[in-house]
């Protein structure tokens, strides 16, 4: 216990100078300070902090009693002894009632009085221990709190900013590791960002997570398909009109996203990149321009660069939106599709509330073979279907839907056997039809006649080979999608 400190309050002189030197000689290390009244005794209780009091009852002006209550009022952890004569049980019992720790009575008796002194110091101690370590307690749990609201807010932000959008691209690979730094670099920028990647790649996913992690995340972010076809003029989508605001002024302060670009109009196209330039839009039948300020990302399913060979992109808006420009490779080029595929099979199995975890060899190979033509988004739909159809672990027949468009184009492991030079030429040139089928249907809005003349075949065998590659024509024909984040 630490040196102690005590303060006695009495009008009697010969006690204030016969007490301390008692108490002094009997407890070791104790400091006694005195006061011949009440208003001496609160100066002194306002300048110290006490560890015990020991006053007299009977005093001139304010008494015992009166002090007692200040004393409570000012320091109610300090234990207070009162002195009473000798039969006054009466005002020994009413100091108790009123917060006294004991009484002593004249005349003192010395060793009871050390006694009691020392009861009330040692409850004084305790007392002073306790609160120190509730203050520190509740100290920790507030910075504990405080550290817990931090870092819950820190890992929704990266979840929902980072983990959420780009867990597409998230695996233990160089490739997916410099393109997620792209992504993350060209996020802090102004830069117009072209997205280049087949259907199902992921581009809104990039689209969106370039919004989320710019200085734009809390305006909105507008996402539209400029291949799909409306009753409202696409100019009038585009820059609006008298009647609707358009997607430039609905992005206003946020981002634009505008998917299958290559798809606009060649005019329109070249509407676009003067509307991103100058900052500001000209609606149909208006003569004054309305100023906007957008961030813009233009996304397409076959490459930039093919798209202004075909004549289905203009060269001058080509150079003038490619500020920067991300390629995302298609699922069959990457080597983490187990890796995906164990990510959706745990998402779906938490969503579902089923058992399943984990993917048979069988199966595994099965995923390994496909030649995925709906790329990351495919591969998570049949990753769902299978986690609701297996009991436990996802077997071969949990892939059923997989069975007739399985393409020997890669093989997994390092001592696997490679793909034949045939079965490479084979799947090249399916890829190339694939790809020729797609434009063909974006340039002809999803018309399968049109496209069919286009591609310089007849009808049936455009639709047997729309059907063998799982090409969904509806996409290409479906009314604009435009979504507010704000």
């Amino acid at each position: 216990m630490t040196p102690a400190h005590v303060l006695i309050v009495d009008d009697d002189p010969a006690l204030l100078q016969a007490l301390p030197e008692a108490l002094r000689l009997r407890m070791d290390g104790l400091t006694v300070d005195t006061a011949d009244s009440a208003a001496v005794a609160l100066e002194r209780i306002a300048a110290r902090d006490y560890n015990a009091i020991v006053t007299d009852i009977k005093m001139p002006g304010m008494d015992g009693f009166a002090l007692l209550e200040q004393i409570r009022a000012r320091q109610p952890d300090t234990p207070t002894l009162m002195i009473t004569g000798h039969g006054e049980r009466a005002l020994a019992v009413k100091a108790l009632r009123r917060g006294a720790c004991d009484f002593v009575q004249k005349p003192i008796e010395r060793e009871y009085l050390v006694a009691s002194l020392s009861r009330a110091l040692q409850m004084n101690d305790v007392s002073r221990k306790l609160k120190q370590q509730q203050l520190t307690l509740e100290q920790r749990a507030t910075d504990l709190e405080r550290t817990v609201e931090e870092r819950t807010r820190d890992l929704q932000e990266a979840n929902n900013i980072i983990q959420s959008p780009l867990r597409w691209l998230m695996a233990p690979s160089q490739q997916l590791e410099t393109l997620v730094q792209q992504i993350k670099q060209v996020a802090d920028s102004p830069c117009t960002t072209l997205i280049e990647g087949e259907i199902g790649t992921g581009k809104e996913l990039v689209a969106r997570t370039i919004h989320q992690l710019s200085a734009r995340r809390e305006q909105p972010f507008i996402a539209t398909d400029c291949s799909a076809k409306s009753d409202t003029p696409i100019e009038s989508e585009i820059f609006g009109d008298e009647r609707q605001e358009g997607w430039f002024q609905l992005a206003g302060g946020g981002s634009l996203f505008l998917d299958e670009v290559v798809s606009l109009p060649l005019p329109t196209q070249s509407k676009v990149l003067r509307a991103i330039q100058e900052r500001q839009v000209l609606p149909p039948g208006s003569k004054t321009p309305v100023q906007v300020d957008v961030r813009t990302i233009a996304a397409s399913s076959v490459s930039f660069e093919l798209a202004v060979r075909a004549g289905t992109l203009r060269q001058d808006v080509y150079f003038g939106l490619s500020e920067f420009v991300i390629t995302l490779p298609p699922l069959r080029e990457r080597d983490d599709i187990l890796h995906l595929a164990k990510d959706f099979v745990a998402e779906a199995s938490m969503e579902f509330g089923r058992p399943c975890r984990e993917i048979s060899a069988a199966a595994a190979q099965v995923l390994l073979r496909h030649s995925w033509p709906g790329n990351v988004r495919e591969l998570r739909n049949v990753m769902r279907r299978a986690t609701l159809l297996a009991a436990g672990v996802i077997e071969r027949e949990h892939l059923s839907l997989l069975d007739g468009s399985r393409a020997p184009t890669r093989r997994s492991g390092p001592t696997a056997i490679g793909p034949s030079l045939k079965d490479i030429a084979e799947a090249a040139a399916e890829d190339a039809e694939r790809q020729a089928i797609r434009q063909a249907l974006q340039a002809c809005k999803g018309n399968k006649t049109e496209a069919a003349r286009r591609l310089r075949t007849d009808y049936k065998t455009l639709h047997l080979k729309i059907k063998q590659y799982g090409i969904d024509v509806g996409r290409f024909k479906t009314t604009p999608r435009v979504v507010t984040h704000r």
